[in-house]
Parts: C-alpha cells; structure tokens; sequence
C-alpha cells in the first residue's frame, strides 16, 4: 500500500499511529506529499482530487481518504483487538471521542491558517478561542474514563489534537485547570505507537 504522508499532518499521524498499534506499517510505502492550501498538489490529486493528505493507495491501485477511512480500513485488516470496537455502546463511544478529536484539529488547523494571515479576523480568532476552550472543558470530564475500557480511534483522535497544540501552539498554556486531561496525555504519548510518530517540523 502507498500512504501519501507529511510528518507535519496531524491527520497523517493519527493513521500512523493506527498502523503501529495493528502491525501494519511493513505493508505501507509512504511518499512525502506536501499539500498546501493554496498550491493544489498534481500528483497527489491523481489519487485524491481534493488535494489532501492523508491518502492511501491500495496495492489494486484503489484509493481510500480520508484519516477516518483509512483508519477503518486498516482496522480489517487484523483479527485482534478492535479500533472500531463492533459492540453498539463501545462503537458510538469511540465514534463520538474520534469526532470531537478530528473536529478539534480542524479548528486549529483553521486557528493557524487565521493566525499566518495578514490581515487577521478578530471575530475568527475570539470564535476559535471559545471552541477550543470548550473542547478542552468537555474533554477534562471526561478524561478519567478515557483510562477505562480498550484503546480505541477515539483515544488516538483525541491524542493527536492534544499533541498538535503542543506542536503548533506550544506557548498555549493547555494543560493548566486539566489535571486529568494532562495525565492521560502523558499516558498516551508514553505509547510506542506515538512516540514512532512524533511530528517533525521539516523544512520541506
């Protein structure tokens, strides 16, 4: 399989650290594929016409996007433990986390884009900023359960937007009033699966 990757996307690393926690990252060739907004990738395009990452070609040349996508394809293709766990409760759980962890990276993704403009919009950044505290406020309470049950795409949703505050908006004081929040970050990124994605900030 060929995984069109960036060691910068948030995206991509959640599919990667899905990989390594099903034992799938011999079965991939990752290109590095840059996909900026305002430069439309032509290659890239011939396997996703939206020009975004991640994107993964399978071996009939059949391509799958986005991170969700991928993320449950990969999930077929093991017969242990589920990311996507197939008992009713269980699924919607991880489904709603994997929500709220996307949704967050969306919105820093755009908070950052706001911040790299000339000509910021004030009422864009006060929105974001109340987003992202309401994020952070939902995701404190529910931090403790986040220890309970099995390891799910909601815990790796959840950990790669902590993860990308800390990568983009490090002089964002996240962690202060989420004591639980902070302690299961630390707990998921002790896992080999995230520590063998570290973002990396290249000049590419």
């Amino acid at each position: 399989m060929k995984l069109h990757w960036s060691p910068r996307s948030p995206f991509v690393r959640k599919v990667m650290i899905a990989a390594h926690e099903l034992g799938l990252v011999d079965r991939m060739t990752c290109v590095r594929s840059v996909a900026a907004t305002t430069r439309p990738h032509a290659e890239l395009m011939k396997d996703n016409p939206l020009s975004k990452i991640p994107a993964l070609v399978l071996d009939d040349g059949t391509p799958l996007y986005d991170s969700r996508v991928i993320c449950e394809y990969f999930d077929s293709l093991h017969d242990g433990p589920r990311l996507f766990p197939v008992e009713s409760r269980a699924r919607w759980l991880a489904l709603r986390r994997q929500a709220l962890g996307d949704g967050m990276l969306d919105l820093l993704v755009l908070w950052r884009g706001e911040n790299d403009r000339p000509h910021k919009s004030e009422p864009h950044l006060a929105s974001f900023a109340v987003r992202r505290a309401a994020c952070l406020a939902a995701l404190e309470k529910e931090a403790l359960s986040l220890h309970d049950g099995p390891f799910t795409i909601g815990h790796i949703a959840i950990g790669c937007a902590l993860s990308y505050l800390d990568f983009r908006f490090a002089a964002l004081p996240w962690r202060k009033g989420h004591p639980h929040l902070t302690q299961w970050h630390a707990s998921f990124s002790a896992r080999p699966s995230a520590q063998a994605t570290e973002a990396i900030d290249d000049s590419v």
